[in-house]
């Protein structure tokens, strides 16, 4: 029975879904009842014999190539890709193997779609469908349905992952807003790593010791440093075991090594913004810092057990660690693992399941550190950023079929977050409520999907509503064309609101002789003046501390997102998979780190230091800050404040191509293309701020990947390609000239192994970027060079 328990969960709600997703009704139930009892019969023939019979893992992977991938991310239940009400990829656990990434970002970056930049040895980045940036806080990425973001800002670090990849089934990516379901921050997608439950994975090969090494190229001379050669190495285990029929669970942990990249050198070239020629941008010195290795140990535990009435309860516990640069708005912050400090990601979780209903319960703890290695404050001290946050979430799920043509999805969730951050010293704890409704509607050919969403946030008036529309034709059981509409929202962070931190600006020291020479008399009782310099920087502030600067600015709003979508996806001769979207995303209130000094002012912040408002320190009287000649060496230079304010309309629309192909069941191959149009501000309604061109980043226009993956009895393998267009960026201390372009880029990368002594043991090369060129894939990321490594397996 060990094959039915592991295949066909939870059978009722699966069969009852797969009856009207055929029929569009229930008179399909009796002949896949029948189907599904064929399944039970020939699992209980085929359990585990002396002999060498496949293990549940080969057994499940064999399904696998025989039916539709089966997905949940997309409305919460189960459904095949044909069927999702949204646009969604699967990057399954045979490519995972075979792949040549040592990072999620590499990992993913042949999602069509989807935006991956990486930016030092740990920094990843992460966005679908539009400009990705530093401290991406607009997608959501789930590990078995628990949210991983950090709560305070909403980015994601994703060596905060605990799960080894040798433990992970899928990882789904829905490329568009699913608040719908999500609630907030799922603004531009989802990304939900799903693992597989220890009984799933337990059997004659539930062990596994991973040991990887390699070196890594870093002479990237003449727009990067020249290091010597670099290295990098790690460890991972796991073991699944099922003692009985009651019990099962998985102990896993690891740790990960990686020396620093090099790091870009020269100036960024002075240049034009895309959008408006007349913006001057770049000009910038590439600031000398200590670029830092990263070090990653996690460990993870899980414990399932099956309780009476087809339920299953599962305990959950584990803890990841990080070092390393994580790159923002205001510079490089260097986060701690040492003797001193640890900065790490501890969660406890408890899960109920039987059937379509689901309760969880699940509790994030993050304690961090990290000095920032380029800014100071006004005394020359580090910013340093200490963050400490609790999370707290239960949420319950539930679907029924109701009256043979409704599937009705609903539930909700209650979240408590706790506050402590250094750089914002007055941030408020907050309260989240969230309930969603769902109901699939199935007429033979047609079916519609209507639903909702309503959060209320502590921080929010008026709670907040996400509905999803979507109209799906069926010309045949494997074909689907589907318009769609949904709004998604986020809500702003406790930074957003909250940030109160003051920055010296890089190189911005003021020599106060200048004033001495222009007015002697002024130093004339202080000749020491003469040879001292004023530190000049903006105050980065949120919107709740500006709101105490100019009372007549509003709240911070919520983020909004509405997305229009029309797709088409189709499986030809059960091998070939193709794939078309093209969607247009009009944002509004778009909550933007705002430097640009006419747009600050308007909005009654100051925006440059001026008479009325002088720099802090300043030792002469206020109006000697508007002379002429220090206005245009200085003050016209230096911006007086960062505020997170909300922006107006923008729209984004693009196209996405896709075409998955099984040319044997050993050998798969892929092609995917995107485009992407300019971003383009949308008229602003009255009082609100138009979307200003000196604050957009530019996502590149094109982006092609293409593979082959290789899994046999014997040998494994993968090669791919993976090209980008030119890009601009503009989120990393823009004022100061670090506002610039990317080149177009290719990476090819490949991987081949063998497995010995009948699959227990597999050795790997993997390689990437193997032309080894000089890549950036942010205008102020390290450079990306060649890396190989060399990876063994054990399985017993």
């Amino acid at each position: 029975m060990r094959w039915r328990s592991v295949l066909w969960p939870p059978a009722q709600a699966r069969v009852r879904r797969f009856a009207l997703e055929q029929g569009g009704d229930m008179k399909g139930l009796i002949p896949a009842v029948g189907l599904g009892l064929l399944c039970a019969v020939a699992g209980a023939a085929q359990e585990p014999k002396p002999s060498p019979s496949p293990s549940p893992q080969k057994e499940q992977e064999q399904i696998v190539k025989r039916e539709e991938t089966v997905v949940v991310t997309a409305s919460k239940t189960e459904t095949t890709l044909v069927n999702a009400p949204a646009t969604l990829s699967v990057v399954t656990s045979t490519e995972i193997i075979s792949s040549p990434a040592q990072n999620y970002g590499d990992l993913l970056r042949s999602v069509p779609g989807l935006n991956v930049i990486q930016l030092s040895a740990r920094d990843v980045q992460m966005t679908s469908r539009q400009s990705t940036n530093t401290l991406v806080n607009s997608q959501l990425v789930l590990l078995d349905g628990r949210s991983i973001y950090l709560d305070f800002f909403g980015l994601v670090l994703w060596d905060f992952v605990p799960t080894n990849t040798s433990d992970i089934k899928q990882i789904e990516v829905v490329r568009g807003p699913a608040s719908a379901i999500w609630g907030a921050n799922a603004l531009t997608g989802v990304v939900n790593i799903i693992t597989r439950s220890p009984r799933e994975a337990a059997g004659a090969l539930g062990t596994n010791l991973t040991l990887t090494g390699g070196v890594i190229d870093r002479d990237a001379s003449p727009v990067g440093q020249s290091l010597g050669t670099g290295g990098s190495y790690g460890a991972s285990f796991s073991t699944n075991q099922a003692p009985n029929d009651r019990w099962s669970y998985r102990v896993a942990g690891g740790f990960y090594h990686s020396d620093a990249l090099p790091r870009p050198v020269g100036r960024v070239p002075p240049d034009h913004h895309p959008l408006d020629p007349s913006e001057p941008v770049g000009g910038g010195i590439f600031p000398p810092f200590t670029n830092s290795p990263t070090n990653q140990p996690k460990l993870d535990l899980r414990v399932d057990q099956e309780a009476g009435g087809g339920g299953r309860l599962t305990y959950s516990a584990g803890i990841a660690g990080t070092k390393g640069i994580v790159h923002t708005g205001i510079g490089p912050f260097d986060l701690r693992f040492d003797s001193e400090k640890k900065s790490y990601m501890g969660y406890g979780k408890v899960g109920y399941v039987n059937g379509a209903f689901k309760l969880n319960a699940f509790a994030n703890l993050v304690d961090a550190e990290a000095p920032n290695l380029l800014s100071t404050d006004l005394q020359g001290v580090p910013i340093l950023l200490r963050f400490k946050t609790q999370t707290y979430d239960l949420e319950a799920g539930h679907s029924v079929v109701l009256g043979g043509k409704h599937i009705l999805s609903y539930g909700g969730n209650a979240r408590r977050n706790i506050f402590d951050i250094s750089i914002a010293p007055n941030a408020k704890d907050r309260t989240e409520l969230g309930a969603y409704f769902q109901d699939e509607v199935f007429f033979n050919q047609f079916r519609f999907v209507v639903g909702g969403r309503v959060d209320k946030f502590g921080n929010l008036k008026d709670p907040v509503f996400s509905p999803r529309i979507t109209a799906m034709y069926k010309p045949l059981a494997s074909h689907s064309i589907r318009l769609s509409f949904n709004r998604a929202f986020r809500a702003p962070s406790t930074i957003n609101n909250y940030l109160d931190v003051t920055i010296k600006a890089p190189g911005a020291d003021f020599p106060l002789g200048a004033v001495c020479q222009l007015a002697p008399p002024l130093c004339a009782s202080n000749p020491g003046l003469a040879r001292q310099v004023l530190p000049l920087g903006p105050r980065a502030i949120g919107s709740e501390v500006a709101r105490g600067i100019s009372p007549s600015l509003p709240e911070l709003q919520e983020e909004s997102l509405n997305a229009y979508e029309a797709a088409y996806t189709g499986t030809f001769a059960g091998r070939t998979t193709v794939g078309l979207a093209f969607y247009v995303n009009d944002s509004n209130n778009n909550i933007n780190f705002v430097g640009t000094p006419s747009v600050i002012a308007s909005v009654g912040l100051p925006g440059l230091f001026t008479a009325k408002n002088p720099p802090p320190g300043w030792p002469f009287p206020a109006s000697l800050v508007d002379l002429p000649a220090l206005r245009a060496a200085v003050f016209n230079r230096v911006p007086a404040t960062y505020a997170y304010l909300n922006l107006g309309p923008l729209r984004q629309k693009g196209f996405e191509a896709s075409l998955d192909h099984r040319f044997t069941d050993s050998v798969s191959g892929f092609a995917n293309y995107s485009w992407q149009d300019d971003p383009k501000p949308l008229d602003a309604d009255p009082g609100q701020l138009r979307y200003p061109i000196p604050e957009l980043s530019v996502p590149p226009h094109h982006r092609f990947n293409a593979g082959v993956n290789l899994s046999t009895k014997r040998f494994l393998g993968s090669a791919s390609v993976n090209h980008v267009s030119r890009a601009f960026w503009n989120d990393v201390l823009a004022s100061l000239g670090y506002d610039g372009f990317t080149d177009a880029f290719t990476m090819i990368n490949g991987s081949f192994g063998v497995r010995w002594a009948d699959g227990k043991v597999t050795t790997t090369v993997k390689a990437t970027n193997i032309a080894n060129d000089n890549i950036r894939q942010h205008v102020f990321g390290d450079v990306i060079k060649r890396s190989i490594v060399g990876e063994v397996r054990f399985q017993f």
